[in-house]
């Protein structure tokens, strides 16, 4: 946008088949970003993506791990499309993407939407010519919309299942969630005459209010949950969420998990991240850190096109690129980079035993993956791809983590067995509170 010039009120989100599936997904998770969406022969979920499933209920640390693949559910987040205007086209003959994709978010759609059009193109399969994407109705459709002004938006109706990822909506935001990545959401009205904010929230741990955005000029009222607070007088606001008792609160700390960093596990692969190996282990423990961190590598260039810098602890040093995301490989007795990066972390893996907090978890056979904010920044994550023993070492091999659709929680630690007993091979799994604490969290055990 910035090289072209684009005006920011034109932005219009349209692609075929993969490209539909990313336009239903990109568009419903950044929805004040375009004016109107089109998804040609999309899949409407990456839970649906390829004829996948979503996975049955099992039990409940079955149901706490699948919480932080929750981004991905696409229908989850159809309620953004209020945002914008939507055409759907279909062939009613795809033997690729089935019809029963569009026709499922048609359906879901008519319920509450009245700015879509939908159209399945009678016996056209999976691509049928260049009408596909360049179908004269959709840009028909585009050049009548527009990006509203954030000072003529008075109705905003937003969801998001994780603030690092998307937490923003026009002139409001959410910044943390009560319950990590279960569905977030927030209904904004903004009466004009009274000068008055009616919101009501969900899963919402703290909210930040850009009223100058539309009301630029003196204080104005807010009414949060029912719950009527001070006049708010200022560009920007943030409220925080105590027990079901809202507050205003200064500018929260970047420190605090906010959406300049947030988690899960996956998300502290960025920030122009380096892999860092252990030197100082076993032979085999060094050789296995050596091969597992290049083996990360290698699958981040073949499946995402980028290229990293793999080091082993000796050559890191944490007062050279700071601001760099870190992905550790090892653990405290065999990676010298942890004490620098992970010494007030309340996670610590040592040979023989996992610590989380006041609890411990003993066995040479236990593997842990955590992520934590680097130290001195504010917005750059440490990666741990960790174990108590050469065992748990291996067992991260066959932990797909690169792979598009699977996801972790902040900190996950599983025993061998897992590999034959699935989930239930997991010892504990959770997401760290606002903090980034763990009693201020939300930690699942199996004793």
């Amino acid at each position: 946008m910035s090289r072209f010039q684009i005006d920011p009120q034109q932005v219009y989100l349209t692609g075929h088949s993969m490209g539909g599936h990313g336009t239903w997904h990109v568009g419903v998770t950044y929805p004040d970003r375009f004016a109107a969406i089109a998804p040609s022969a999309g899949w409407i979920s990456f839970l649906s993506y390829g004829g996948a499933q979503r996975a049955a209920q099992g039990d409940p640390m079955q149901q706490f791990l699948q919480r932080a693949s929750n981004p991905g559910d696409t229908l989850a987040l159809v309620s953004n499309t209020l945002h914008f205007g939507v055409y759907v086209l279909h062939g009613d003959a795809d033997d690729n993407v089935p019809v029963e994709e569009a026709r499922t978010m048609r359906d879901r759609l008519s319920k509450f939407h009245h700015d879509f059009t939908y159209h399945e193109q009678p016996g056209a399969g999976h691509w049928w010519g260049n009408q596909c994407v360049d179908w004269p109705p959709i840009f028909d459709m585009f050049a009548r919309h527009q990006i509203p002004s954030d000072n003529s938006l008075c109705d905003i109706n937003f969801t998001t299942m994780n603030p690092g990822v998307s937490s923003s909506s026009h002139w409001i935001s959410i910044e943390a969630q009560q319950h990590a990545l279960n569905p977030s959401s927030v209904v904004a009205h903004y009466d004009t005459i009274n000068r008055k904010f009616q919101i009501t929230t969900e899963n919402v741990a703290r909210l930040a209010l850009r009223s100058g955005q539309i009301a630029p000029r003196g204080s104005v009222d807010v009414i949060l949950d029912g719950e009527t607070l001070q006049s708010v007088n200022g560009a920007q606001a943030w409220f925080e969420n105590n027990g079901g008792k809202w507050s205003v609160i200064s500018a929260p700390s970047p420190n605090l998990k906010g959406p300049n960093r947030y988690g899960p596990f996956k998300e502290a692969f960025g920030h122009h991240m380096m892999f860092v190996y252990g030197t100082k282990g076993t032979p085999e423990e060094n050789a296995w850190a050596a091969a597992k961190s290049r083996f990360d590598a290698e699958s981040w260039w073949y499946r995402g096109n980028g290229a990293v810098d793999v080091m082993p602890d000796t050559e890191f040093n944490p007062r050279k690129e700071p601001n760099r995301g870190v992905v550790i490989y090892g653990n405290a007795d065999n990676n010298s980079a942890w004490t620098a990066l992970l010494g007030d972390s309340p996670v610590q893996v040592h040979r023989d035993n996992v610590s989380i907090a006041a609890r411990k978890l003993a066995g040479e056979d236990l593997a842990c993956l955590f992520c934590r904010p680097r130290p001195g920044t504010d917005d750059a994550m440490v990666a741990v791809v960790s174990g108590t023993g050469i065992a748990g070492l291996k067992l991260t091999d066959r932990v797909p983590y690169l792979s598009a659709g699977v996801a972790y929680p902040d900190c996950t630690v599983f025993g061998v067995d897992s590999l034959s007993k699935g989930t239930s091979g997991v010892r504990a799994a959770g997401f760290f509170g606002m903090d980034w604490g763990v009693a201020t969290g939300d930690f699942l055990w199996r004793d």
